[in-house]
């Protein structure tokens, strides 16, 4: 796959892994994250990768933590990554390594999902849309596990602490999961109409399906077609953070990206305060569900 070796290092003291946003009045048993928004690139990385970052934002979820903000606003908490998904991933499982990747890597468990690092989209990203690859050499293995030190731990500590925050408050929490999706997955769903959100809760795995239902009501009070589990039920953080023994539950928010931006300037489109308006309006009267439902 590859003939050379990098040789390069990052300096992460330089980086600021997440922002964080009303963590401290606390309204609602909900906790926001953000894992694919962020848009910093370790610069000494962008200098030896293959690809531009117009290419590489092809992966992003462009203006979600903005989207959710009014959420948030209201008295949410809501953790948001800065460092580009194509860097690192925090929606993945930290073995979900592509061993191909990396010429001095140990022999490792078999990955938790082969899947995603047979297509290039594992813990690091392989490759972009259409199948373009990122890198042109081989990665050092020490690489990868600065990347999970320095990036995913720090991270998901913050998000485990935000979550635990909110379930010693209120008895309860559910973590919503927040990204965007391609117009042209959302277009394939259907012939009829596409899809404008999907809410996944693993198939009623790792939440109650009233929740999701209260919330795809609300969301289809304003106009729009909502589908549950399809095309996504749910990823890494709707899995692993879901923990019913101990009143944690989770649910996927995915959202056309096409309703809010234009997919390839990826600027803002005149409905974007719409789409947010309508969105926080939908989680804010779920919150206020779920106090009255506890």
């Amino acid at each position: 796959m590859f003939d050379a070796h990098f040789e390069f290092e990052i300096d992460y003291t330089s980086l600021e892994v997440y922002d964080e946003f009303n963590i401290d009045h606390i309204q609602y048993p909900i906790v926001l994250s953000s894992p694919h928004s962020g848009t910093v690139f370790p610069k000494v990385w962008l200098e030896n990768i293959s690809l531009s970052v117009q290419e590489l934002r092809d992966s992003e979820d462009v203006f979600v933590t903005e989207l959710f903000m009014p959420a948030s606003n209201a008295g949410i908490p809501m953790i948001s990554a800065n460092i580009h998904r194509t860097f690192i991933d925090l929606n993945r499982d930290k073995i979900e390594i592509d061993d191909t990747m990396y010429y001095n890597r140990p022999h490792q468990e078999t990955s938790s999902n082969p899947r995603r690092c047979r297509v290039g989209l594992g813990l690091i990203h392989r490759t972009v849309a259409q199948h373009k690859k990122i890198y042109e050499k081989l990665l050092s293995s020490n690489e990868v596990e600065k990347r999970i030190e320095k990036i995913y731990e720090p991270y998901h500590k913050r998000l485990n602490y935000l979550v635990e925050k909110v379930r010693k408050k209120f008895g309860f929490c559910l973590l919503i999961d927040c990204h965007s999706m391609p117009d042209k997955i959302c277009s394939i769903m259907s012939e009829d109409k596409k899809v404008d959100f999907c809410l996944g809760n693993l198939f009623d795995e790792s939440s109650s399906p009233l929740i999701s239902q209260k919330l795809k009501n609300t969301l289809e009070k304003y106009q729009w077609r909502v589908e549950l589990n399809r095309p996504y039920a749910g990823a890494f953080i709707t899995l692993n953070y879901c923990q019913p023994r101990k009143s944690i539950y989770t649910l996927h928010f995915e959202v056309n990206k096409s309703l809010y931006a234009d997919e390839k300037t990826l600027i803002k489109n005149n409905d974007f305060q719409l789409i947010s308006s309508n969105i926080s309006s939908s989680i804010i009267r779920l919150g206020n569900f779920l106090l009255d439902f506890k």
